[in-house]
């Protein structure tokens, strides 16, 4: 490689080390390591701004925006307060009744939002229907955390790794149902199981603590009915124009702009209101992490780790799927999968032409996904959405320390990848 090459290398790691250990803001590393990058020549303006690959990836941007904006609207409505006295008075208030339902609504939610959006909703609410019941939050924020990686993996929106395949692979919302979501129900019906394992056998029910549960009225969450409606009724005509992607030929993040807009433009919610429920770090974010991956293409980078991976598997498929599932789930428990993936995504697309292009080649996408987004669980570091868990855990008052969450999640990760491996396996490659 060129000296550039290798400043770009060394300049891509530090800022990674600094998101990992959270020395500084990630926003900062992200920033800081793209104008390291723009200011050494590793890439230029044109190239990190208006690339269609080693550029800022506005798809991914804009579909983020337009979800999040989507999501602030319908956080007004209290559905989501709603939901959690629901799930509390179905389960007679019996804790690991309540954490089941928890666990099946924050994965649904984060299969059509996306999860840490989800956790952001879910995880207040837990708190105050767990003080009703006087039982510790702990768990089920756990529950809830490792619940949202896994149901998120199950749609294109659902967690942003997934965002950023389908980019550079060009897959498509549908392709994300058909691939990923048969196996996130069955993994969804292990992690029940295993919820009983961990949790399950320390609750106690207290009857008098379940009364006064009972007598909550849900219906009272409910701010504003007519809001509810208009915002689900937008909601589901943006997932309607997903899943009809290759009908109307509208990219994701165009659809979500448009629901982001209408939503706006046709309720009494304040645009100033709405925008600010955007979580704009997130998007910067995202945005530097694209221009630095950029650098590593434009210097080369990128390719030769690339024909080094198909080196060392040797052209075999079945190697490289597995390599890279298990490879990525290890890596994801160490760092976060957000900056992994846009890392790992541009070398996966040389592996899938190497191949045979979107056909046989097409399985090493859902290896790095569920790698990706299963990985995540195994330490409180692994995913964003378990970092805002344990944020919103530590300003309430039970901090969740680190070894705490990651006894669960590597038993929880060990399994649930476990799982994938023998489906990739029958379903791809024999």
């Amino acid at each position: 490689m060129s000296v550039l090459a290798w400043v770009s290398v060394a300049a891509f790691l530090a800022a990674y080390a600094l998101i990992a250990t959270e020395k500084v803001h990630r926003v900062a590393a992200a920033l800081g390591g793209a104008g390291i990058m723009l200011l050494i020549h590793a890439t230029n303006a044109k190239a990190a701004f208006f690339s269609e690959h080693t550029g800022i990836d506005w798809n991914v941007i804009f579909l983020l925006l337009g979800m999040m904006v989507i999501v602030g609207v319908l956080k007004e409505t209290g559905v989501f307060e709603y939901l959690a006295i629901w799930a509390a008075k179905r389960a007679r208030g019996r804790p690991f009744r309540l954490m089941v339902l928890l666990v099946l609504i924050t994965a649904v939610a984060s299969a059509l939002l996306d999860n840490v959006t989800t956790v952001l909703l879910i995880a207040p609410v837990t708190f105050l229907v767990c003080e009703r019941l006087a039982v510790s939050p702990v768990p089920f924020l756990i529950a809830e955390a490792m619940a949202s990686n896994i149901g998120g993996a199950a749609t294109l929106v659902g967690d942003p790794p997934n965002i950023i395949i389908a980019s550079r692979g060009g897959l498509t919302f549908n392709d994300f149902l058909v691939h990923m979501a048969p196996m996130i129900i069955v993994l969804m019906v292990v992690f029940v199981a295993l919820c009983w394992l961990l949790f399950g056998r320390s609750f106690r029910y207290d009857p008098e603590r379940a009364g006064q549960v009972m007598a909550l009225d849900e219906r009272e969450a409910i701010a504003d009915r007519r809001l509810l409606w208009q915002s689900l009724a937008v909601l589901a005509l943006v997932m309607a124009a997903f899943v009809l992607h290759p009908v109307l030929h509208y990219e994701p993040s165009v659809v979500a702009l448009l629901g982001a807009g209408v939503l706006v433009a046709a309720t009494k919610v304040r645009t100033e209101q709405a925008i600010a429920e955007v979580e704009w770090p997130t998007l910067v974010f995202f945005a530097g992490l694209f221009v630095m991956v950029g650098a590593l293409v434009e210097t080369g980078v990128i390719g030769q780790l690339s024909q080094a991976a198909v080196a060392a598997t040797a052209g075999r498929p079945e190697l490289t799927t597995m390599g890279l599932l298990g490879g990525s789930a290890v890596v994801s428990a160490i760092v976060d999968n957000i900056p992994y993936v846009a890392t790992m995504s541009p070398i996966v697309e040389q592996l899938v032409q190497a191949e045979g292009g979107n056909g046989p080649g097409q399985v090493l996408w859902w290896a790095l996904a569920f790698g990706a987004d299963l990985g995540g669980n195994a330490t409180a570091v692994g995913a964003a959405a378990n970092v805002v868990v344990l944020g919103i855990a530590a300003r309430n008052g039970t901090p969740i320390s680190f070894w705490q969450f990651t006894k669960y999640g590597l038993i929880v990760t060990g399994v649930t990848v476990t799982l994938v491996a023998p489906y990739l396996w029958l379903r791809y490659l024999m």
